[in-house]
């Protein structure tokens, strides 16, 4: 008798571990369901989808195909570089710091691979076309034409000055423009490239800001 009574109480026990692992598994899988709602951005030609966030994680891993923000970013960023590279180009003959001629040695040095890098991924994906070169409405952070022009009659320490004003400005939008795609965007290779552009551009305000 006290033998069954024994063996009656071991399996009250585990049916009772059994049934509290089956709850814990049930609200954890209801946690992760009822988070937070993701707006994923849809193909090119697609609209937008409302995922919960564990969808959202699910189909990232599964599918990482470019989505619409992923080719815009590279487009964009590919002329937002150029801009950065073509007032580069200016520091060697143009400005008085030899700081500041190393700093756009290593602007050019860095972001010259990107572009070719960004080039290489579209064509990738059979999206090589970069839109119209002259639309630099939708980029935050490009200087504009005026202000180029004032850059190139620039000399000395009056160059120094407008070229750290202008290109602290530029990093700040690219780091703008890597920020979203990050949030919007769908393929890794280009959430990783937008990774490289904020830690190095904001590395490189910082060192600008201390130039000043």
């Amino acid at each position: 008798m006290l033998i069954r009574r024994a063996s009656l109480t071991t399996a009250a026990a585990l049916l009772a571990l059994t049934l509290t692992g089956c709850d814990s598994g049930t609200q954890a899988k209801s946690g992760a369901a009822s988070g937070p709602s993701v707006i994923a951005p849809g193909k090119p030609g697609e609209g937008n989808q409302t995922l919960s966030a564990q969808e959202a994680a699910e189909q990232r891993a599964e599918d990482d195909t470019p989505n619409s923000a992923d080719v815009s970013y590279a487009r964009m960023m590919i002329q937002h570089h150029a801009q950065a590279l073509e007032m580069t180009e200016l520091a060697p003959e143009r400005a008085e710091s030899a700081d500041l001629k190393r700093l756009a040695l290593r602007i050019s040095a860095a972001q010259g691979p990107e572009i070719e890098a960004m080039k290489g991924w579209l064509a990738s994906y059979d999206k090589a076309g970069t839109g119209d070169p002259h639309d630099h409405t939708a980029m935050p952070g490009m200087a504009t034409g005026a202000q180029l022009k004032k850059l190139r009659a620039a000399h000395g320490k009056a160059f120094d000055a407008l070229f750290l004003t202008l290109m602290i400005t530029h990093h700040e939008g690219a780091i703008t423009m890597a920020t979203e795609v990050k949030a919007q965007g769908n393929n890794l290779r280009v959430e990783e490239m937008a990774d490289d552009v904020v830690a190095q551009q904001t590395s490189e305000i910082a060192r600008m800001q201390q130039m000043r």
